[in-house]
């Protein structure tokens, strides 16, 4: 199936069906659904190579950190349901973690398959490699906090998330309160990286009200085996902390697990936060606690921006999102 035999059966140009399918400018609402329906019904799909041939190859690549964190679902889900309408499919790649080498080999996979843009969640590259990549290739870069003028910035503001966890479990009455952070694998300065700041912050607000001797960091990694082992590590202390503020979800999930096989439970003896509001959080036997930074909002704030970049914007955007606190059952008073 060839775009001529497209253009036969809607009866236009094939010069009408190419710019439907690049997506480009001056093609009337009843063109395009003449020309997509006659695509539909032919089942044609254009040849990748050649449309890279001719500039595009309409798809963009997604740079995960890894597979399993049910956060990144609804950053994936915002930006598929914001490109979809220009014609652009999403290929996810996962850049290996902890793991620099892993991640610089997903980059240039996807820029060798000449993808149109590039979303990095929490890349570890540092910026200068970020730049690199963005040079040739639009890139936004979602979850650093530091500034460039060559790729678009997506992020939320770490520092409000956290004070509203801590500061609702200050509230509550709670005074040993603990952390489980991430050991940082990244080539970025701290002030860059999310988890850095998260950390930075707990410790601050705590400090602010008169609670520094109580701060307990268990560096792990935002998994729910880092979770786990952070809580362990933490309830080996005397006294025990009566709550943990988990800087994900993930590491959440390992800390009520690894309560529970302690034989304590969760608010009566140990309360329980976590950050990105996933969607596991809210089943109702978890009932976890959680920042919410809107995912979906921040993928479709990625798509929106790559598309502009393809365009030929070239100036720099910066888009920050404001977190919430979504209190549920696994916070309670101190007992």
């Amino acid at each position: 199936m060839t775009i001529t035999d497209v253009a036969s059966h809607a009866q236009v140009s094939t010069t009408a069906v190419s710019k439907v399918l690049r997506n480009a400018y001056g093609v009337s609402p009843a063109m395009r659904d003449r020309v997509r329906a006659a695509i539909d019904e032919l089942g044609y799909r254009p040849q990748a190579a050649a449309r890279a041939m001719r500039g595009r190859t309409f798809t963009i690549g997604v740079l995960l950190p890894h597979i399993r964190n049910p956060f990144f679902p609804d950053i994936v889900d915002g930006m598929t349901e914001q490109v979809a309408d220009a014609g652009y499919q999403v290929i996810m790649v996962q850049g290996g973690g902890a793991t620099p080498t892993a991640e610089r080999r997903a980059i240039e996979a996807l820029v060798d398959r000449q993808v149109d843009g590039i979303l990095m969640i929490a890349p570890l590259a540092s910026r200068t490699q970020l730049e690199e990549v963005a040079a040739t290739t639009p890139t936004v870069v979602l979850g650093r906090h530091e500034r460039s003028a060559v790729y678009d910035s997506v992020l939320d503001d770490d520092e409000a998330g956290t004070e509203l966890a801590v500061g609702h479990l200050i509230a509550l009455g709670h005074r040993r309160i603990a952390h489980i952070a991430q050991k940082d694998g990244s080539r970025s300065r701290p002030a860059a990286l999310l988890h850095a700041i998260r950390a930075r912050t707990y410790e601050r607000v705590m400090t602010e009200h008169g609670l520094a001797d109580h701060i307990a960091v268990a560096a792990t990694s935002y998994t729910e085996e880092g979770g786990h082992r952070g809580t362990r590590q933490l309830l080996a202390a005397t006294p025990r902390p009566t709550a943990i503020f988990a800087g994900a979800d993930m590491a959440a999930f390992g800390a009520l697990a690894a309560l529970h096989e302690a034989g304590l439970r969760v608010p009566a003896d140990v309360s329980v936060a976590g950050y990105d509001n996933t969607s596991m959080a809210a089943l109702a036997h978890i009932s976890l606690t959680s920042v919410d930074q809107d995912g979906a909002i921040m993928g479709r704030t990625a798509g929106r921006l790559l598309l502009e970049r393809v365009e030929g914007r070239a100036s720099s955007v910066r888009f920050v999102v404001t977190p919430t606190l979504v209190p549920r059952a696994s916070t309670a008073p101190p007992p």
